[in-house]
């Protein structure tokens, strides 16, 4: 009698540390807070990948706006318009690529001081990789035309002559190339920084291409493929300083 009951005793032991991992298992797979957790990973780990530490930052700057018109067109339409149409599609492309992060000056008509330099100072305090402005060009003889870069620093040459290769390339104007010029916004910028003259707005063939949207959306493109190839040869030139 007494062998008999040791023997149940032990099969209800052995039984109990059957299921028991088993009850374990099952508890935690029907946890909603274990569902939310697992389902939850892919999106934080989406989230991260344009993390503020890590990304490539880029500030595009629409000139002019508010009180400041900018240029007046042959049209009679003003270049701050122009420059914040073609500034958003810029941004909208880099919105798509997923180690670069993009910021804005302005994304309304709003007045950015010269005085108070509010375009660099923002810029700076981000602690932007590269900024970008971007700008409809001006002049008294409405034959003058072309795409043109500025820069100032030594360090924004490249980034200069990279933004002009690719713009001119879209645009199809005159190549008026790049220039060194004390311009603030390219001057009191820390990063890499240039301002690109897409066209003359006061030359009527050149203006009536640059308010379309065709032509708008092809120089947005090739301003992105522009950043990104300064990218890519900032970063092989840092692997090649870092290994000599």
């Amino acid at each position: 009698m007494m062998l008999r009951q040791i023997n149940r005793k032990t099969k209800i032991w052995l039984i109990l540390l059957v299921l028991f991992p088993l009850l374990i298992v099952s508890a935690c797979a029907s946890n909603p807070d274990n569902q939310h957790k697992d389902s939850a990973t892919p999106n934080k780990d989406k989230e991260n990948t344009k993390s503020s530490d890590t990304a490539f930052k880029v500030v595009i700057d629409p000139g002019h706006g508010g009180k400041d018109n900018g240029a007046t067109g042959a049209s009679g339409q003003y270049e701050k318009n122009f420059t914040l149409s073609l500034s958003k599609k810029v941004q909208k492309l880099l919105e798509d690529e997923p180690q670069i992060e993009v910021l804005m000056t302005r994304t309304d008509d709003s007045f950015l001081s010269q005085e108070s330099r509010d375009r660099p100072k923002y810029a700076n305090k981000q602690d932007a990789d590269v900024f970008l402005s971007i700008h409809g060009n001006t002049f008294s003889d409405s034959t003058v035309s072309g795409t043109e870069t500025f820069y100032y620093h030594k360090h924004s040459r490249q980034l200069a002559q990279i933004i002009q290769k690719h713009v001119v390339e879209a645009t199809e104007f005159r190549d008026r190339g790049i220039k060194k010029e004390e311009l603030f916004v390219v001057k009191d910028t820390n990063m890499p920084a240039a301002l690109i003259e897409v066209g003359y707005m006061t030359n009527p063939q050149e203006e009536s291409k640059m308010w379309t949207d065709e032509f708008q959306s092809r120089v947005a493109t090739s301003i992105v493929k522009g950043i990104k190839e300064y990218r890519e040869k900032s970063e092989e030139q840092g692997i090649l300083e870092w290994i000599s």
